[in-house]
């Protein structure tokens, strides 16, 4: 099994928002239909009004890395901006 988290700084007042267009453009549903995705969920920090945490796990580190490559990434990749400020990451492998 294959994680990554990715920790996203947002725009005040845009956390929310962002996640919100993610469900309403079909984005999320289409990510979870993927093969390999095991799970891929968003968490709010409750004492940081601007951090978004997402948790990715895929069945391999292949499966995520085609994820990237999908249509409704790109289409993310358009708004992303909008809404994010700065991105970290880090990966996890699991055996």
């Amino acid at each position: 099994m294959y994680t990554i988290y990715v920790r996203f700084e947002c725009h005040h007042g845009k956390r929310e928002e962002f996640v919100e267009v993610m469900k309403n453009k079909g984005i999320l549903d289409a990510i979870r239909n993927e093969d390999g995705c095991i799970k891929y969920d968003y968490y709010f920090s409750e004492s940081n009004a601007t951090e978004l945490l997402l948790i990715e796990q895929w069945e391999s580190k292949d499966h995520q890395q085609l994820h990237c490559t999908q249509p409704h990434m790109d289409a993310m990749r358009e708004f992303k901006d909008d809404y994010i400020v700065n991105t970290k990451l880090g990966e996890i492998e699991l055996k």
